[in-house]
């Protein structure tokens, strides 16, 4: 399998459990902020497990593709993505037009890194 997608596979692992450490306790008014910021510390654990070996196989240092601000930008655009659906699926929001415009714009950003 290529470096650049196990590093883009590797990254949104990361990215799916880096957002439900973050918004899922929106979804939990009953719970305080002590367990939704210890809950939210254990999902986030298999999210740097995932996350350091995506930068690591994708930096040009470890023969990957990519500069640490390519991998920077690539993993912003994924979190957009990941975090597009579960706003939509999980947190049941919808999306106003601003936030796909700014969402668009962060794409762009990206092509115009890898290239």
């Amino acid at each position: 399998m290529p470096r650049w997608l196990v590093t883009v596979l590797l990254l949104v692992a990361s990215n799916i459990f880096m957002t439900t450490a973050w918004y899922y306790h929106l979804k939990k008014p009953g719970w305080g902020l002590a367990t939704a910021i210890g809950l939210s510390w254990l999902i986030a654990l298999p999210e740097y497990m995932l996350q350091v070996p995506a930068n690591r196989a994708g930096h040009f240092a470890h023969g990957g593709p990519f500069t640490a601000a390519q991998l920077k930008i690539i993993q912003e655009a994924i979190t957009l993505v990941v975090f597009t659906g579960f706003a939509w699926v999980v947190l049941k929001e919808k999306l106003r037009w601003t936030d796909g415009v700014a969402f668009l714009m962060v794409m762009g950003a990206v092509v115009v890194s890898v290239l």
